[in-house]
């Protein structure tokens, strides 16, 4: 057994490493998803606090490693396509 993270398999959707979301696209993808405030300081420690019910967006690099957070999905596909990374939604 070794410590790589998986998704669960389910009869559908086989399990994939975390390298192997990384490596989707060429390592190029980034995740735009949204996300509430309250949610910053578990995603983004580094982060200052933030008022509880404030509508945010955040970009991931394809294995989940946090890039960015911003108040408006504009700012996050600008920066993505910034770092030359091809931006994909999260609901």
């Amino acid at each position: 057994m070794t410590n790589d993270k998986t998704t669960e398999p389910n009869g559908t959707h086989p399990a994939i490493t975390q390298e192997a979301l990384a490596q989707l696209g060429d390592g190029r993808l980034a995740y735009v998803k949204p996300i509430r405030s309250e949610d910053v300081a578990e995603m983004f420690p580094q982060a200052p606090r933030i008022e509880p019910g404030i509508d945010l967006f955040a970009l991931y690099a394809a294995d989940g490693t946090p890039i960015m957070l911003t108040d408006t999905r504009e700012a996050a596909l600008a920066n993505a396509w910034s770092q030359e990374l091809e931006p994909v939604s999260l609901h």
